[in-house]
């Protein structure tokens, strides 16, 4: 059967397998590889491959495979290099002048604004990012692009992962080049002396129009219609989301529509058939046209322009750019009279984009477009080889209508599951979470989306040059109306399922699985079912890893206990973003508030100094803590802007700390101890261990577990060697990489 694959040409649809591992492996290394290393490998195994017999097929594939191996690591190398963004070491308040790259409004007064940074100021900043997003409030009128503005800013670098082995937001701005997110203290002001075009490459000229463009359409549409609907419709064209409420966001992603709104496969086919369709047809009218040209190749020709204007109108995202290659090459095919959907074109596609973006590879959105589309094709090309029985009654003329309506039905739904069962493993090991009604709202949303909204949106594209376009994005908005009150009605079902994170070892193996049963043609491709089958059961059979006992987050400002059925935390109203990827990965929906308490007074902060506390204030507060320590286990009891402390169910005691001047009685009264202050040294006199701002700089967010033989302890971050994390190793005043991080001794406060 092996050489059966072979001879069908199925093992050379696993070369972007191996491609995306090598990518991979580099990616999820401890630090880089010699480049010299990599090279001479690759040309030794390419010599191999070339002298290597063809009747020694086994040794040949191999060696291949592994030179696609070195190749992967090759262009996420070169990737890296060609990326090279500065990311800002730790959070800054400071004077920024920038040029505004693009914009983005979110419909309540707030523009967020890409800037390509000019200068800073007060203070200067050593290493300043090339660019970063600003969020702009209260301005009367957006700035435009190109406009040069001047404000007073706080930036942040990008977050590291919430929990270990969660995503690394940092990975993703390097990559796209985005070294800080912050925001204006105020609306900042252009800078009218500035000339913004003086400097600028023809590329950078047109990418700038191109942006304008694409804004303009969005207002444009926006202009016309109001609200969710408006918003909607202008994601739809121009990749613009933040508009949308986020209770029609959040309704839409607990139904299952959520990638309706990105401009993904999705939208990129349906865009491309109706105009390949409709130009085809429009063609056949003309019968002298019709016989005298290809009018299949016109039509291609017709829909790769189309794609092509859609792509370059919607920002360049990263679903846009893997979905406007997939359909190029698909339109291309048509050009060499070879078939669109094969799953050649799809591997193609994917070698493309590891090459371009080998990045995308470790994302959600690569893995679950390229899962959807492997396993729609291979079952497109089951079902096409599929034997059919004539069945004479169906083709009367009464049963006809029948048919064709049971015919569309059958495939939305087909294709629903399809799609839901391909992504599932891949939702799970991203969003620990699976939707309970997406089949339902999908089978419902399907026939408007395919036969009003994206229709009735491509001729409105088509007419609004000539201001013709308003009836049309009407028809569009009341598409998109039915849309979001299906999302609103399924999401009141249920919404999500918890899941929780997978363990690292059924994800791989369960992936393998899945490539081996949709890219095999014979019942070797079973193998792969036995193995998604096997691996399953033991994920069910084995016991459950055990959870953390307690964890950090990456600046040391939230602290969560974990108990049985809740965590309990430090904070009252504990940050969104940091806490429902704690709730989800963990699977805990339920938060336990700290109880708060009335405690000694806050010492006052000197401008420039830590407040030491005096001899009776420490005994105080050490007795303070150990009070409220011995109160409910698992729980946290606090004194404002001072201190939290609680009692595990094993007797630990961990202590946060808000204000370093409590750290020596913290350190007495506690087993653990956490801060979000950069101290100068990272252990207590007392034995206790310690957290403090700049160790968890170091090491990310961190997990505890109590064992037997001692602390467990797991970190986000081993090393800081990689290119996207390196600047947590960063020290401005030294302006030098710091290889060490603090090392002396004090509880004093200090």
């Amino acid at each position: 059967m092996l050489g059966e694959e072979a001879d069908h040409g199925r093992l050379l649809l696993f070369s972007p397998v191996f491609l995306g591992a090598g990518a991979s492996f580099w990616f999820l290394a401890a630090s880089d590889f010699p480049l010299l290393t990599l090279l001479l490998s690759l040309s030794v195994l390419t010599i191999a491959v070339l002298i290597t017999d063809r009747s020694r097929a086994v040794l040949r594939t191999t060696l291949l495979a592994l030179a696609l191996v070195v190749c992967g690591m090759l262009c996420a190398q070169f990737e890296s290099w060609r990326a090279s963004t500065v990311i800002l070491d730790s959070s800054v308040t400071t004077t920024l002048t920038g040029r505004v790259e693009r914009r983005e409004g979110d419909g309540r007064g707030r523009w967020r604004y890409i800037l390509a940074v000019r200068a800073t100021d007060e203070p200067e900043l050593k290493r300043p990012p090339g660019r970063v997003t600003a969020i702009v409030r209260g301005a009367d009128t957006p700035f435009e692009i190109g406009d040069i503005i001047t404000g007073r800013a706080r930036l942040t670098p990008p977050s590291g992962p919430a929990l270990p082995e969660l995503n690394d937001f940092s990975f993703g701005a390097y990559f796209d080049g985005i070294g800080a997110n912050g925001f204006f203290y105020g609306a900042p002001e252009k800078d009218l002396a500035a000339s913004p075009q003086g400097a600028r490459s023809p590329s950078e000229a047109m990418l700038e129009w191109l942006y304008r463009l694409r804004s303009s359409i969005g207002d444009r549409i926006r202009s016309i219609l109001p609200g969710d609907t408006g918003a909607f419709a202008a994601a739809l064209v121009t990749d613009e989301r933040r508009a949308i409420s986020n209770a029609t966001t959040e309704a839409l992603r607990q139904s299952g529509l959520a990638h309706i709104v990105a401009i993904s496969g999705l939208n990129m086919a349906l865009s491309a058939g109706i105009f390949f369709v409709g130009f085809r047809m429009l063609l056949s009218l003309f019968p002298g046209v019709a016989q005298a040209y290809p009018t299949k190749k016109i039509a291609a020709a017709g829909a790769l322009t189309a794609v092509t204007a859609y792509y370059l109108i919607s920002g360049f995202g990263v679903s846009a750019e893997r979905a406007f290659i997939m359909m190029a090459i698909m339109l291309i095919a048509v050009f060499f009279d070879r078939p669109s959907i094969s799953l050649r074109n799809v591997v193609l596609s994917a070698l493309v984009i590891i090459a371009i973006s080998p990045s995308e590879v470790l994302g959600p959105s690569f893995q679950m477009s390229f899962a959807a589309t492997l396993a729609l094709v291979s079952g497109y090309q089951l079902w096409k080889d599929r034997r059919v029985r004539e069945n004479a009654l169906l083709k009367l003329p009464i049963f006809r209508p029948v048919v064709a309506v049971a015919g569309f039905f059958g495939g939305v739904l087909l294709t629903s599951l399809i799609g839901g069962f391909s992504t599932a493993l891949f939702s799970i090991e991203h969003f620990h979470r699976l939707t309970a009604y997406g089949l339902p709202a999908n089978l419902a949303t399907m026939p408007i989306i395919s036969f009003i909204v994206m229709p009735a949106g491509l001729l409105a594209m088509l007419l609004m040059p000539f201001g013709l376009d308003a009836p049309l994005w009407e028809v569009v908005g009341f598409g998109l109306d039915l849309v979001i009150a299906v999302a609103k009605t399924v999401s009141g079902w249920g919404g999500d399922i918890g899941v929780g994170r997978l363990p690292a070892w059924y994800f791989a193996v369960a992936v393998a699985g899945f490539l081996l049963l949709t890219l095999l043609r014979t019942r070797l491709r079973h193998a792969g079912t036995s193995t998604l089958a096997v691996s399953t059961l033991f994920l069910l059979v084995l016991p459950v890893p055990r959870p953390p006992d307690l964890v950090i987050s990456e600046d040391g400002s939230l602290v969560a206990l974990v108990a049985v059925a809740a965590m309990a935390s430090n904070r009252e109203n504990p940050p969104d973003f940091i806490f429902d990827q704690w709730q989800r990965a963990l699977v805990l929906p339920t938060h336990h508030p700290p109880k708060m308490l009335e405690g000694p007074a806050i010492p006052p902060e000197g401008e420039d100094r830590r407040v030491r506390l005096s001899h009776d204030q420490q005994i105080e507060a050490r007795t303070a803590m150990r009070a409220a320590a011995g109160g409910e286990t698992n729980r946290f009891s606090c004194v404002k802007k001072a201190w939290c402390t609680s009692r595990l169910g094993n007797g630990r005691v961990v202590t946060v700390i808000d204000n370093a001047a409590y750290l020596g009685p913290a350190c007495d009264a506690s087993d653990i101890v956490v801060t979000s202050v950069r101290l100068r040294f990272n252990s207590c006199r007392s034995g206790a261990t310690l957290f403090t701002g700049e160790t968890l700089r170091r090491t990310g967010s961190v997990e505890l577990r109590f064992a037997d033989a001692g602390l467990e302890v797991a970190t986000a971050f081993e090393s800081l060697s990689r290119p996207w994390i390196r600047h947590r190793a960063y020290d401005w005043r030294s302006n030098s990489f710091a290889e060490t991080g603090p090392s002396s001794v004090s509880d004093s406060g200090e």
